[in-house]
């Protein structure tokens, strides 16, 4: 139903968390698919040792997307390994708390080339051969922080996220008519593993009582957005935002 049997995708930060299930699920349909990550070689091939066990092709790269020549070199080890990359899913954040007086230029520029910046890299090097072959699929991952600004003390980090999907709708205008989407999908609150001190100032049962189905999401959740913007049946969605958060928030 999706169309994407020998499609190929890449999912940036896909060892582990909502990555992973990024990577199954669109396994699952039939795309081969690139995992990627920036340190922890062994949960990548795990990812691809579960794609190929389910009868779908993966490969692993490590590769930091926050630095262009790694994007490249990550593009250029999918098209060497499954052809043309169709569907380029930018995965990669950073989500950082600090009070905005201790937030140094350092940690801002760091937060953008992550959250930001990547997904620009990683469209720079995929967007030319999808507009050649007239099909393609670009999704951000972006944050609800990014439209509700509920969390404080996270200013590059909303900001970049409100960014990222002012990227989406600039790629949607001017490469739709190329058959071309892109899209965003706002996470809310998702049960993921995580440094637990990131989120020690989340009050989880207050969070979960704000929530309408009254529960967590799941990474699948997310997946589910993903494969369907990313398939045949999300051809007439594009510069749009997904917000899979249970109705915590509501627009």
């Amino acid at each position: 139903m999706t169309g994407l049997a020998s499609r190929t995708a890449i999912v940036t930060g896909s060892g582990r968390n909502i990555g992973r299930s990024i990577a199954l699920s669109l396994a699952a349909e039939g795309a081969n698919v690139v995992v990627n990550g920036h340190r922890d070689a062994a949960a990548l091939d795990a990812v691809v040792e579960e794609i190929r066990d389910g009868g779908g092709s993966a490969t692993a790269v490590v590769a930091d997307v926050s630095r262009p020549d790694d994007v490249e070199r990550l593009v250029h080890t999918a098209n060497e390994a499954f052809g043309a990359v169709d569907i380029a899913v930018s995965n990669v954040g950073k989500r950082r708390r600090q009070p905005f007086e201790e937030i140094t230029i350092d940690d801002w520029h760091e937060t953008l080339a992550v959250n930001l910046h990547a997904a620009f890299y990683l469209a720079h090097f995929t967007l030319p051969g999808m507009r050649a072959r007239g099909w393609g699929r670009v999704i951000h991952i972006s944050g609800y922080d990014g439209w509700t600004g509920h969390i404080d003390q996270r200013a590059h980090n909303v900001t970049a996220k409100a960014a990222l999907h002012g990227f989406t709708k600039a790629v949607a205008r001017e490469f739709g008519r190329y058959g071309i989407t892109a899209n965003t999908v706002a996470p809310g609150a998702i049960r993921t593993k995580r440094d637990p001190e990131e989120y020690s100032h989340i009050d989880v049962d207050a969070m979960r009582s704000r929530i309408a189905v009254g529960h967590l999401g799941r990474p699948d959740d997310i997946a589910a957005a993903c494969t369907y913007l990313a398939g045949d049946t999300g051809a007439f969605v594009t510069g749009q935002v997904i917000h899979v958060n249970g109705g915590e928030f509501m627009f």
